[in-house]
């Protein structure tokens, strides 16, 4: 059984709220018990969601002390602005999965640029929730 940790960044706790044609009418928990439902068996999951960059940091660093065996990560607005976070990622040791709900390519030209993908394994972008199930299968394959 892999264990993996779901990690979202700045404002995913509104989802279903904050600018639903965009992400969409489904919460924050309602993917947790989705992703628990599909992957049962097959998958130990942690989730966090944090709006501040430090405890996202400190949660990585715990995780790599934990020997989790992959981050899949949403760092929301952070994965514009945040060295600090992308830091983190490289350092943990860690094989992450940097997930987008929206196509960040088709947005505004400052979200085209990822801080934080540098120092991940892969990007998922535009496939809605469903891309964390993919960021999921993806480790369940290795």
């Amino acid at each position: 059984m892999k264990k993996l940790a779901v990690l979202n960044g700045p404002n995913l706790d509104r989802l279903g709220k904050r600018e639903p044609e965009i992400y969409g009418k489904e919460t924050l928990a309602d993917l947790e018990a989705a992703l628990r439902r599909n992957f049962s068996g097959n998958a130990e999951f942690t989730f966090f969601q944090s709006n501040h960059e430090g405890a996202l940091i400190d949660h990585i660093a715990a995780l790599a002390e934990a020997k989790f065996d992959g981050i899949i990560i949403n760092p929301g607005g952070f994965t514009h602005t945040s060295v600090a976070l992308r830091d983190a990622l490289a350092g943990s040791g860690l094989k992450a999965v940097e997930v987008h709900i929206s196509n960040i390519y088709k947005r505004e030209e400052f979200r085209h640029t990822s801080l934080t993908a540098p120092a991940c394994v892969a990007v998922i972008s535009g496939l809605g929730l469903e891309g964390y199930h993919a960021a999921i299968r993806y480790f369940l394959s290795l």
